[in-house]
């Protein structure tokens, strides 16, 4: 993502998440947060540098105190157009000043910061040696929920960019498969999600007859040919929001083991929908969709988590994974993708994007989960 974020969100709903964000903090024995750009800095500011250089650009949020962007002199202008910067101060620095002197002066001296994960080691270190006396500790580690629960707007966006996603697949199982090579196909999702308006593509995964066994395969120049499975796995941003689904289509009539091996996974991906409820811990999920592909005899062919969070990022907290115990609280969004892989052979998959609701879960991806055969 490139210049400020799109989403129609206002100063007011910026400033809100700053202070939601430094409560937070003190509530988990932070003196502050510390924000480079990213993800974190978007969606708290909907500032987005056009590039990341090595001056420093920082956020520093700590209770009972407004918020101060430390930014360069020569991109002050940039943020001061970010729709959040009605909500902060800037303090811009320019170039033979120090950077790190004027944030130290933002901080508490023996303070303990979270930080968020994509700093550069350069700019914490610097902030180190500046203020020796302060530690810190990431943000995945320290807040891994901050961004986590959506509110309405976030919602609509992450459902928006889910029906794009969608129509990009009603439009792909229209196209021929067979004789073309992976990467052909992959470009024709990419094209169709920038058709239907999403602005980023982060991944085109097609995964045909022993390349599906690969979770994160991609697309080679591998040759589909009649007879393979297809796992096509595909996302990005639509309007700063993430869209992340997968179906497994097959190429002309599949055999008997590999319509069976699609349903148990069907049943499975239905299995750990179910489980989603306000209050059910993370790992409820990934439980209820791997008993079903452990009862069918496949459980060491589900090789990883059934899901991840989803907003401003493709892959973020929470996580659907056996020990994650944090509860699902209404507005938060993941993905429940499980799959069987079988090496050497082929690869199934069902994904939908899923968001938890007041007495339940919603799915936000619509197309069919049943074996679509493709030519």
């Amino acid at each position: 993502m490139t210049g400020t974020a799109t989403a129609p969100f206002t100063a007011d709903d910026y400033r809100a998440r700053m202070t939601r964000a430094a409560r937070a903090a003190a509530d988990a024995g932070l003196a502050g947060l510390l924000v480079a750009p990213g993800p974190d800095l978007v969606w708290l500011t909907g500032y987005a540098p056009t590039a990341v250089t090595e001056r420093l650009t920082l956020l520093v949020l700590a209770p009972d105190r407004d918020p101060v962007l430390v930014v360069p002199a020569l991109e002050a202008p940039d943020a001061a157009r970010a729709p959040g910067a009605p909500a902060l101060t800037l303090r811009d620095w320019t170039d033979g000043k120090d950077p790190y002197a004027l944030t130290a002066a933002l901080l508490d001296d023996n303070g303990r910061f979270g930080i968020s994960d994509n700093t550069w080691a350069m700019h914490l270190l610097g902030l180190q040696q500046t203020l020796p006396g302060t530690s810190y500790a990431s943000l995945t580690e320290a807040l891994p929920m901050l961004r986590a629960v959506k509110d309405p707007a976030e919602l609509d966006l992450l459902a928006a960019a889910a029906a794009a996603a969608d129509q990009a697949f009603e439009e792909i199982r229209h196209v021929a498969f067979a004789g073309r090579r992976e990467r052909e196909v992959g470009a024709d999702l990419a094209a169709a999600l920038r058709r239907f308006g999403h602005d980023q593509v982060d991944f085109t995964i097609v995964g045909s007859g022993p390349n599906g066994a690969n979770p994160h395969h991609e697309m080679g120049d591998r040759l589909i040919e009649r007879g393979d499975m297809v796992v096509l796995d595909f996302g990005g941003l639509k309007a700063g929001y993430g869209s992340d689904t997968t179906r497994t289509v097959h190429v002309g009539e599949p055999t008997e083991e590999e319509r069976r091996v699609h349903d148990i996974v069907r049943e499975a991906q239905e299995a750990g929908f179910r489980a989603v409820r306000p209050g059910a811990a993370c790992q409820d999920v990934d439980r209820a969709a791997r008993a079903v592909i452990a009862e069918a005899g496949y459980g060491e062919y589900f090789i990883h988590r059934t899901g991840h969070g989803i907003g401003v990022t493709t892959h973020e907290p929470p996580y659907m994974i056996e020990g994650e115990e944090q509860p699902l609280v209404p507005g938060m969004c993941f993905s429940v993708e499980p799959g069987i892989y079988l090496p050497g052979r082929f690869g199934v998959r069902i994904e939908d994007i899923v968001t938890v609701t007041e007495d339940g879960g919603r799915r936000l991806n619509d197309t069919t989960r049943e074996m679509v055969i493709v030519d």
